[in-house]
């Protein structure tokens, strides 16, 4: 099933990488709790939760431990499962640390909670001869959501994770 999905470049962040392994295996590394625990999150995070209903209206927790010992957890729902070339799920950041969404939103009324700061993301896998051309479109609630979270480090984030992802899954080298 495809479900419509809205562009709109005010609200969109679209990281692209080619990776060197075929769709089937990246989209593995995508979908198993093993492999993900081992790629997610920047250089120096561990991921010691990671709990994937892999199905659609299934619910994903993965929770990111920085080097710092604060543990950044994410969760959503999938809505779209199509083995090995998308994945579309929502990101919900609300039980991310206060500081954090002190962070992203200055002067916020805490007695309110913390805002979902949802977010639509859709993981492509194109194959491309022997490598995977790797797109992730997220579709924020506003310009300003995006902007924060771009200004919050999100692109170097990702880019970090799939470098971690690429060295998983790199070939080993002759010796």
């Amino acid at each position: 099933m495809i479900l419509a999905r809205e562009s709109n470049p005010e609200r969109e962040v679209v990281i692209t990488r080619l990776i060197d392994v075929p769709r089937e295996r990246l989209f593995r590394a995508w979908t198993d709790p093993v492999h993900l625990m081992k790629w997610w999150g920047p250089h120096g995070f561990t991921v010691p939760v990671c709990e994937l209903d892999l199905r659609p209206g299934g619910a994903y927790r993965i929770v990111m431990r920085g080097p710092d010992g604060t543990d950044y957890p994410v969760k959503g729902v999938y809505r779209e499962i199509a083995p090995p070339e998308r994945l579309v799920m929502t990101d919900n950041c609300s039980e991310l640390p206060e500081q954090w969404h002190d962070q992203l939103n200055p002067g916020r009324d805490r007695v309110a909670g913390r805002p979902a700061l949802e977010t639509l993301s859709t993981v492509i896998f194109e194959q491309q001869g022997e490598r995977t051309k790797l797109t992730i479109r997220s579709l924020f609630k506003s310009a300003s959501l995006r902007d924060a979270m771009v200004g919050m480090g999100r692109i170097e984030g990702w880019t970090e994770s799939l470098e971690k992802l690429e060295s998983l899954l790199a070939p080993e080298k002759a010796a």
